[in-house]
């Protein structure tokens, strides 16, 4: 065996075009001391409503792409209703749709049918993804060496965490609060999420309802902190 030979790796999670999938067992490209070339994680990123998680999501996605990285960036249930990630600060990036019968390795596996790369998954508003797609992330980084990076919400307006998001924090490598901190309007760190209906704190109804922090929207939403969450305070209104 020539030295180039030894130092190939023994397989490749990648696979070339017209290889639909891994080889049977391979998690990830391999050197001779049987230690990973690259090993892919599961990352999670949360924070409440306003703190910047669609646009770290977006810097991300060109952080990997600028350095040659391919990817592809999903969502689900956009504030703009459609298939993209947009930000309360202007920015917008076209994105696929998740819906509950996509299954995130087909996706995958799709592409490299047709002879793309894909390095990495950009996963924005994960909180609403289910439980299944959870498990598929898992799957694309233990067997197929492709980053995911997940961003959400934690909780729901009622303070519980959304299923996903608990599935997130129990198999993600790594789990990181966005450090942007949201105030509450009383100057306190804001960490919960109130649905606001009539200018009052709702506190049943459907887990997910689109809606916004803007004062103007009929259903909209307002970070709080837990002393104020729970009374349901929201402050002196102009």
């Amino acid at each position: 065996m020539t030295d180039d030979a030894a130092a190939t790796p023994t397989c490749l999670a990648h696979p070339f075009p017209g290889q639909p999938h891994a080889p049977a067992g391979c998690a990830a490209a391999r050197g001779l001391d049987g230690r990973p070339v690259h090993a892919a994680a599961l990352k999670f990123f949360w924070g409440p409503m306003d703190c910047g998680k669609s646009t770290m999501a977006l810097q991300m996605n060109y952080n990997h792409a600028r350095q040659g990285r391919r990817g592809l960036v999903t969502t689900r249930i956009d504030r703009s209703l459609g298939p993209q990630v947009t930000t309360r600060i202007g920015l917008a990036h076209e994105a696929i749709e998740v819906t509950d019968d996509l299954d995130l390795r087909a996706l995958v596996r799709g592409r490299w049918a047709e002879g793309e790369r894909v390095d990495y998954l950009i996963c924005d508003e994960a909180c609403f993804y289910t439980v299944e797609h959870v498990e598929q992330m898992a799957e694309l980084v233990d067997s197929y060496d492709v980053d995911v990076f997940a961003f959400g919400l934690a909780t729901d307006f009622r303070s519980c965490l959304f299923p996903a998001t608990q599935r997130l924090f129990e198999l993600a490598d790594e789990v990181a609060r966005i450090q942007v901190e949201v105030l509450c309007w009383c100057g306190r760190e804001g960490l919960l999420n109130a649905r606001v209906v009539d200018g009052r704190v709702v506190r049943e109804g459907a887990q997910v309802v689109i809606g916004d922090t803007v004062d103007t929207a009929e259903v909209r939403y307002q970070v709080l902190c837990r002393r104020h969450y729970r009374s349901g305070d929201l402050g002196p209104r102009d």
